[in-house]
């Protein structure tokens, strides 16, 4: 209901320290939001806690798949510690099986509470942080555009499709959602700003990038990047290399599967700072279609055992082939017995099967070979809030 979707919304406001002159003016457009929202009710009928669950397709193995972005979790804090957000979740993930989900993505604000949800950590970042000087030796001769608010932004939506492609857990984009990234009401109060990069007439990167003030000097802080060749790339790098004289550092974020310290070429690579981040979790809903669409060798054929204490149809026994996956009866020894949280990590490829028996719910008994071929470590990009 209408009045009810604006409590959450007022529940929400509270949670996350939101400040609003008028949240009364908001309460069409929230009742209006079609979001699939989810609550938590007293016994009687207060609104104690929700969820919103925004709609995505994640690319999987080059493949859109029908996902969740879990957002909005919030609790009442006379509500808390009551179990109201778990309550939501037992509820809510079966239904999403339903509804045709695959996969369901959130970032956490405790890893321990979502992994009971069967939700598990994904590694997609890593951050560098730079002097400009570092990059003096790259040097990019083509042309440098500059994006001004109000210009179309299409040749950016090209780059990002043809660079996602490649990269799980990315979501392509349209103008409207390009645009979403790229927005700034005020240029230069906000000093955001976008950047496009072309040679012998074809575009190969972008970089978008917001500027911080900080003493001594300022920070460069790369928000999204993308690239469609290597002369794209070394164009992103010999950009940010420009800014000598204008910033301390660079913050520059890169996909997990692409190690900045391992592909540079500078002298002082030693003096660059990695930290890599784990605040993004993911969780299979329906395990069945997820091992449908992963890539698999020509000659795949193992049986794998599923175990999920929430989603009953994914607690099963699967016959993994090249081209179909079955739902295997009897009561005989699978190759490999995994939990929905190790499955997610190994579906998408943030970690390989010798870094997936180091887990304690990941149990191999035939079939390593085969199975060391279909889980390996892939690309991922992940950059959508929510």
């Amino acid at each position: 209901m209408g009045s009810e979707k604006f409590d959450a919304y007022l529940i929400s406001m509270f949670c996350f320290h939101a400040r609003v002159d008028d949240v009364e003016s908001q309460c069409e457009r929230v009742e209006n939001e079609n979001i699939e929202d989810w609550g938590a009710f007293t016994d009687n009928g207060i609104l104690a806690a929700r969820i919103l669950n925004n709609k995505f397709d994640f690319i999987i193995d080059g493949t859109p798949v029908k996902s969740g972005g879990i957002g909005g979790v919030s609790t009442l804090p006379e509500y808390r510690n009551q179990g109201a957000v778990r309550d939501i979740f037992r509820k809510f993930l079966p239904e999403a099986y339903r509804s045709g989900e695959v996969i369901s993505a959130l970032y956490p604000f405790n890893q321990a509470f979502y992994r009971k949800q069967g939700y598990e950590v994904v590694n997609y970042q890593s951050n560098y942080e730079l002097k400009p000087a570092l990059l003096a030796g790259y040097k990019f001769d083509g042309t440098v555009k500059r994006w001004n608010p109000g210009e179309a932004v299409e040749e950016y939506v090209q780059i990002y499709n043809e660079f996602v492609e490649s990269y799980n857990l990315s979501v392509l984009r349209d103008a409207k959602s390009m645009m979403e990234q790229m927005k700034v009401d005020k240029l230069y109060k906000e000093r955001k700003f976008s950047y496009i990069f072309s040679l012998d007439g074809k575009n190969i990167a972008y970089i978008i990038f917001s500027d911080i003030q900080h003493d001594p000097a300022a920070i460069l802080r790369v928000e999204e990047s993308a690239w469609v060749s290597r002369d794209g790339f070394h164009a992103i790098l010999a950009f940010l290399g420009r800014f000598e004289a204008d910033y301390g550092n660079i913050q520059l974020p890169l996909p997990y599967g692409i190690d900045l310290l391992r592909i540079i070429s500078t002298p002082g690579a030693y003096d660059i700072q990695k930290t890599c981040r784990y605040d993004y979790m993911l969780r299979v809903i329906n395990a069945k279609k997820l091992l449908e669409t992963i890539r698999k060798p020509s000659d795949c054929d193992f049986v794998m055992k599923v175990k999920d204490d929430i989603i009953p149809e994914n607690n099963c026994m699967l016959r993994v082939a090249a081209d179909s996956v079955s739902i295997e009866g009897g009561s005989g020894i699978p190759d490999i017995t995994v939990s929905v949280c190790a499955l997610a990590q190994m579906a998408v490829g943030c970690i390989n099967l010798d870094e997936a028996i180091l887990r304690p719910d990941v149990l191999i008994n035939a079939k390593e070979d085969m199975l060391r071929k279909v889980f390996v470590e892939k690309k991922i990009f992940v950059v959508e809030r929510f």
